[in-house]
């Protein structure tokens, strides 16, 4: 699978079509409009902290990703003035021996509720599993119980751990078979 060139369609709670696909360096302007955008509620939850603005180095992070070590997909609609961002996910690994990339999420409060998260994260494991990703970790902030319903529906074997107000989440992406082997 050539995550660069990632892309599925899906239906939201609500029968919108979205699609789910691989970021692009030139999705930064549509991802500043989309973070002005969102509601401080939502910057919060996914940057755990009151932001602003987004600078061009976090733009440039944002945007211009390897799909080897991290992959980031956006979620759209697309509208009569084009399509436009209404949420995102990626992933990122660091020691590729331990099997772990760290996950993390955005949706746009408008569109908070639909299951884009959940999509992101069906589709973000599809794509770890075939780069041989056996686990998630994320954080998640204690107060922020509609992710942490994500991952609880997503089906995926799941560890938390609580440190303040931060809840640590682990998430096996090892297929049923494999985990019955202890492999």
């Amino acid at each position: 699978m050539d995550a660069r060139s990632y892309a599925a369609n899906e239906t939201l709670k609500d029968g919108t079509v979205v699609t789910l696909r691989a970021i692009r360096p030139g999705d930064a302007g549509a991802i500043l409009q989309a973070f002005r955008g969102l509601d401080r509620e939502s910057v919060y939850r996914r940057f755990f902290s009151p932001k602003k603005d987004l600078s061009p180095a976090e733009l440039e992070q944002m945007t211009d990703v390897d799909f080897s070590r991290v992959v980031a997909l956006v979620v759209s609609k697309a509208t009569e003035s084009g399509e436009v961002l209404i949420g995102g996910g990626r992933y990122a690994s660091g020691d590729s021996a331990s099997g772990a990339a760290e996950i993390a999420f955005v949706t746009d409060g408008a569109h908070r509720g639909l299951g884009i998260a959940s999509l992101i994260l069906k589709h973000l494991a599809l794509i770890a599993r075939e780069a041989g990703i056996s686990r998630f970790d994320g954080e998640v902030l204690a107060e922020n119980q509609p992710m942490l319903a994500v991952f609880r529906r997503s089906g995926l074997p799941m560890q938390l751990r609580r440190d303040g107000s931060v809840i640590h989440i682990t998430l096996s992406l090892a297929s049923e078979k494999e985990q019955r082997h202890g492999t």
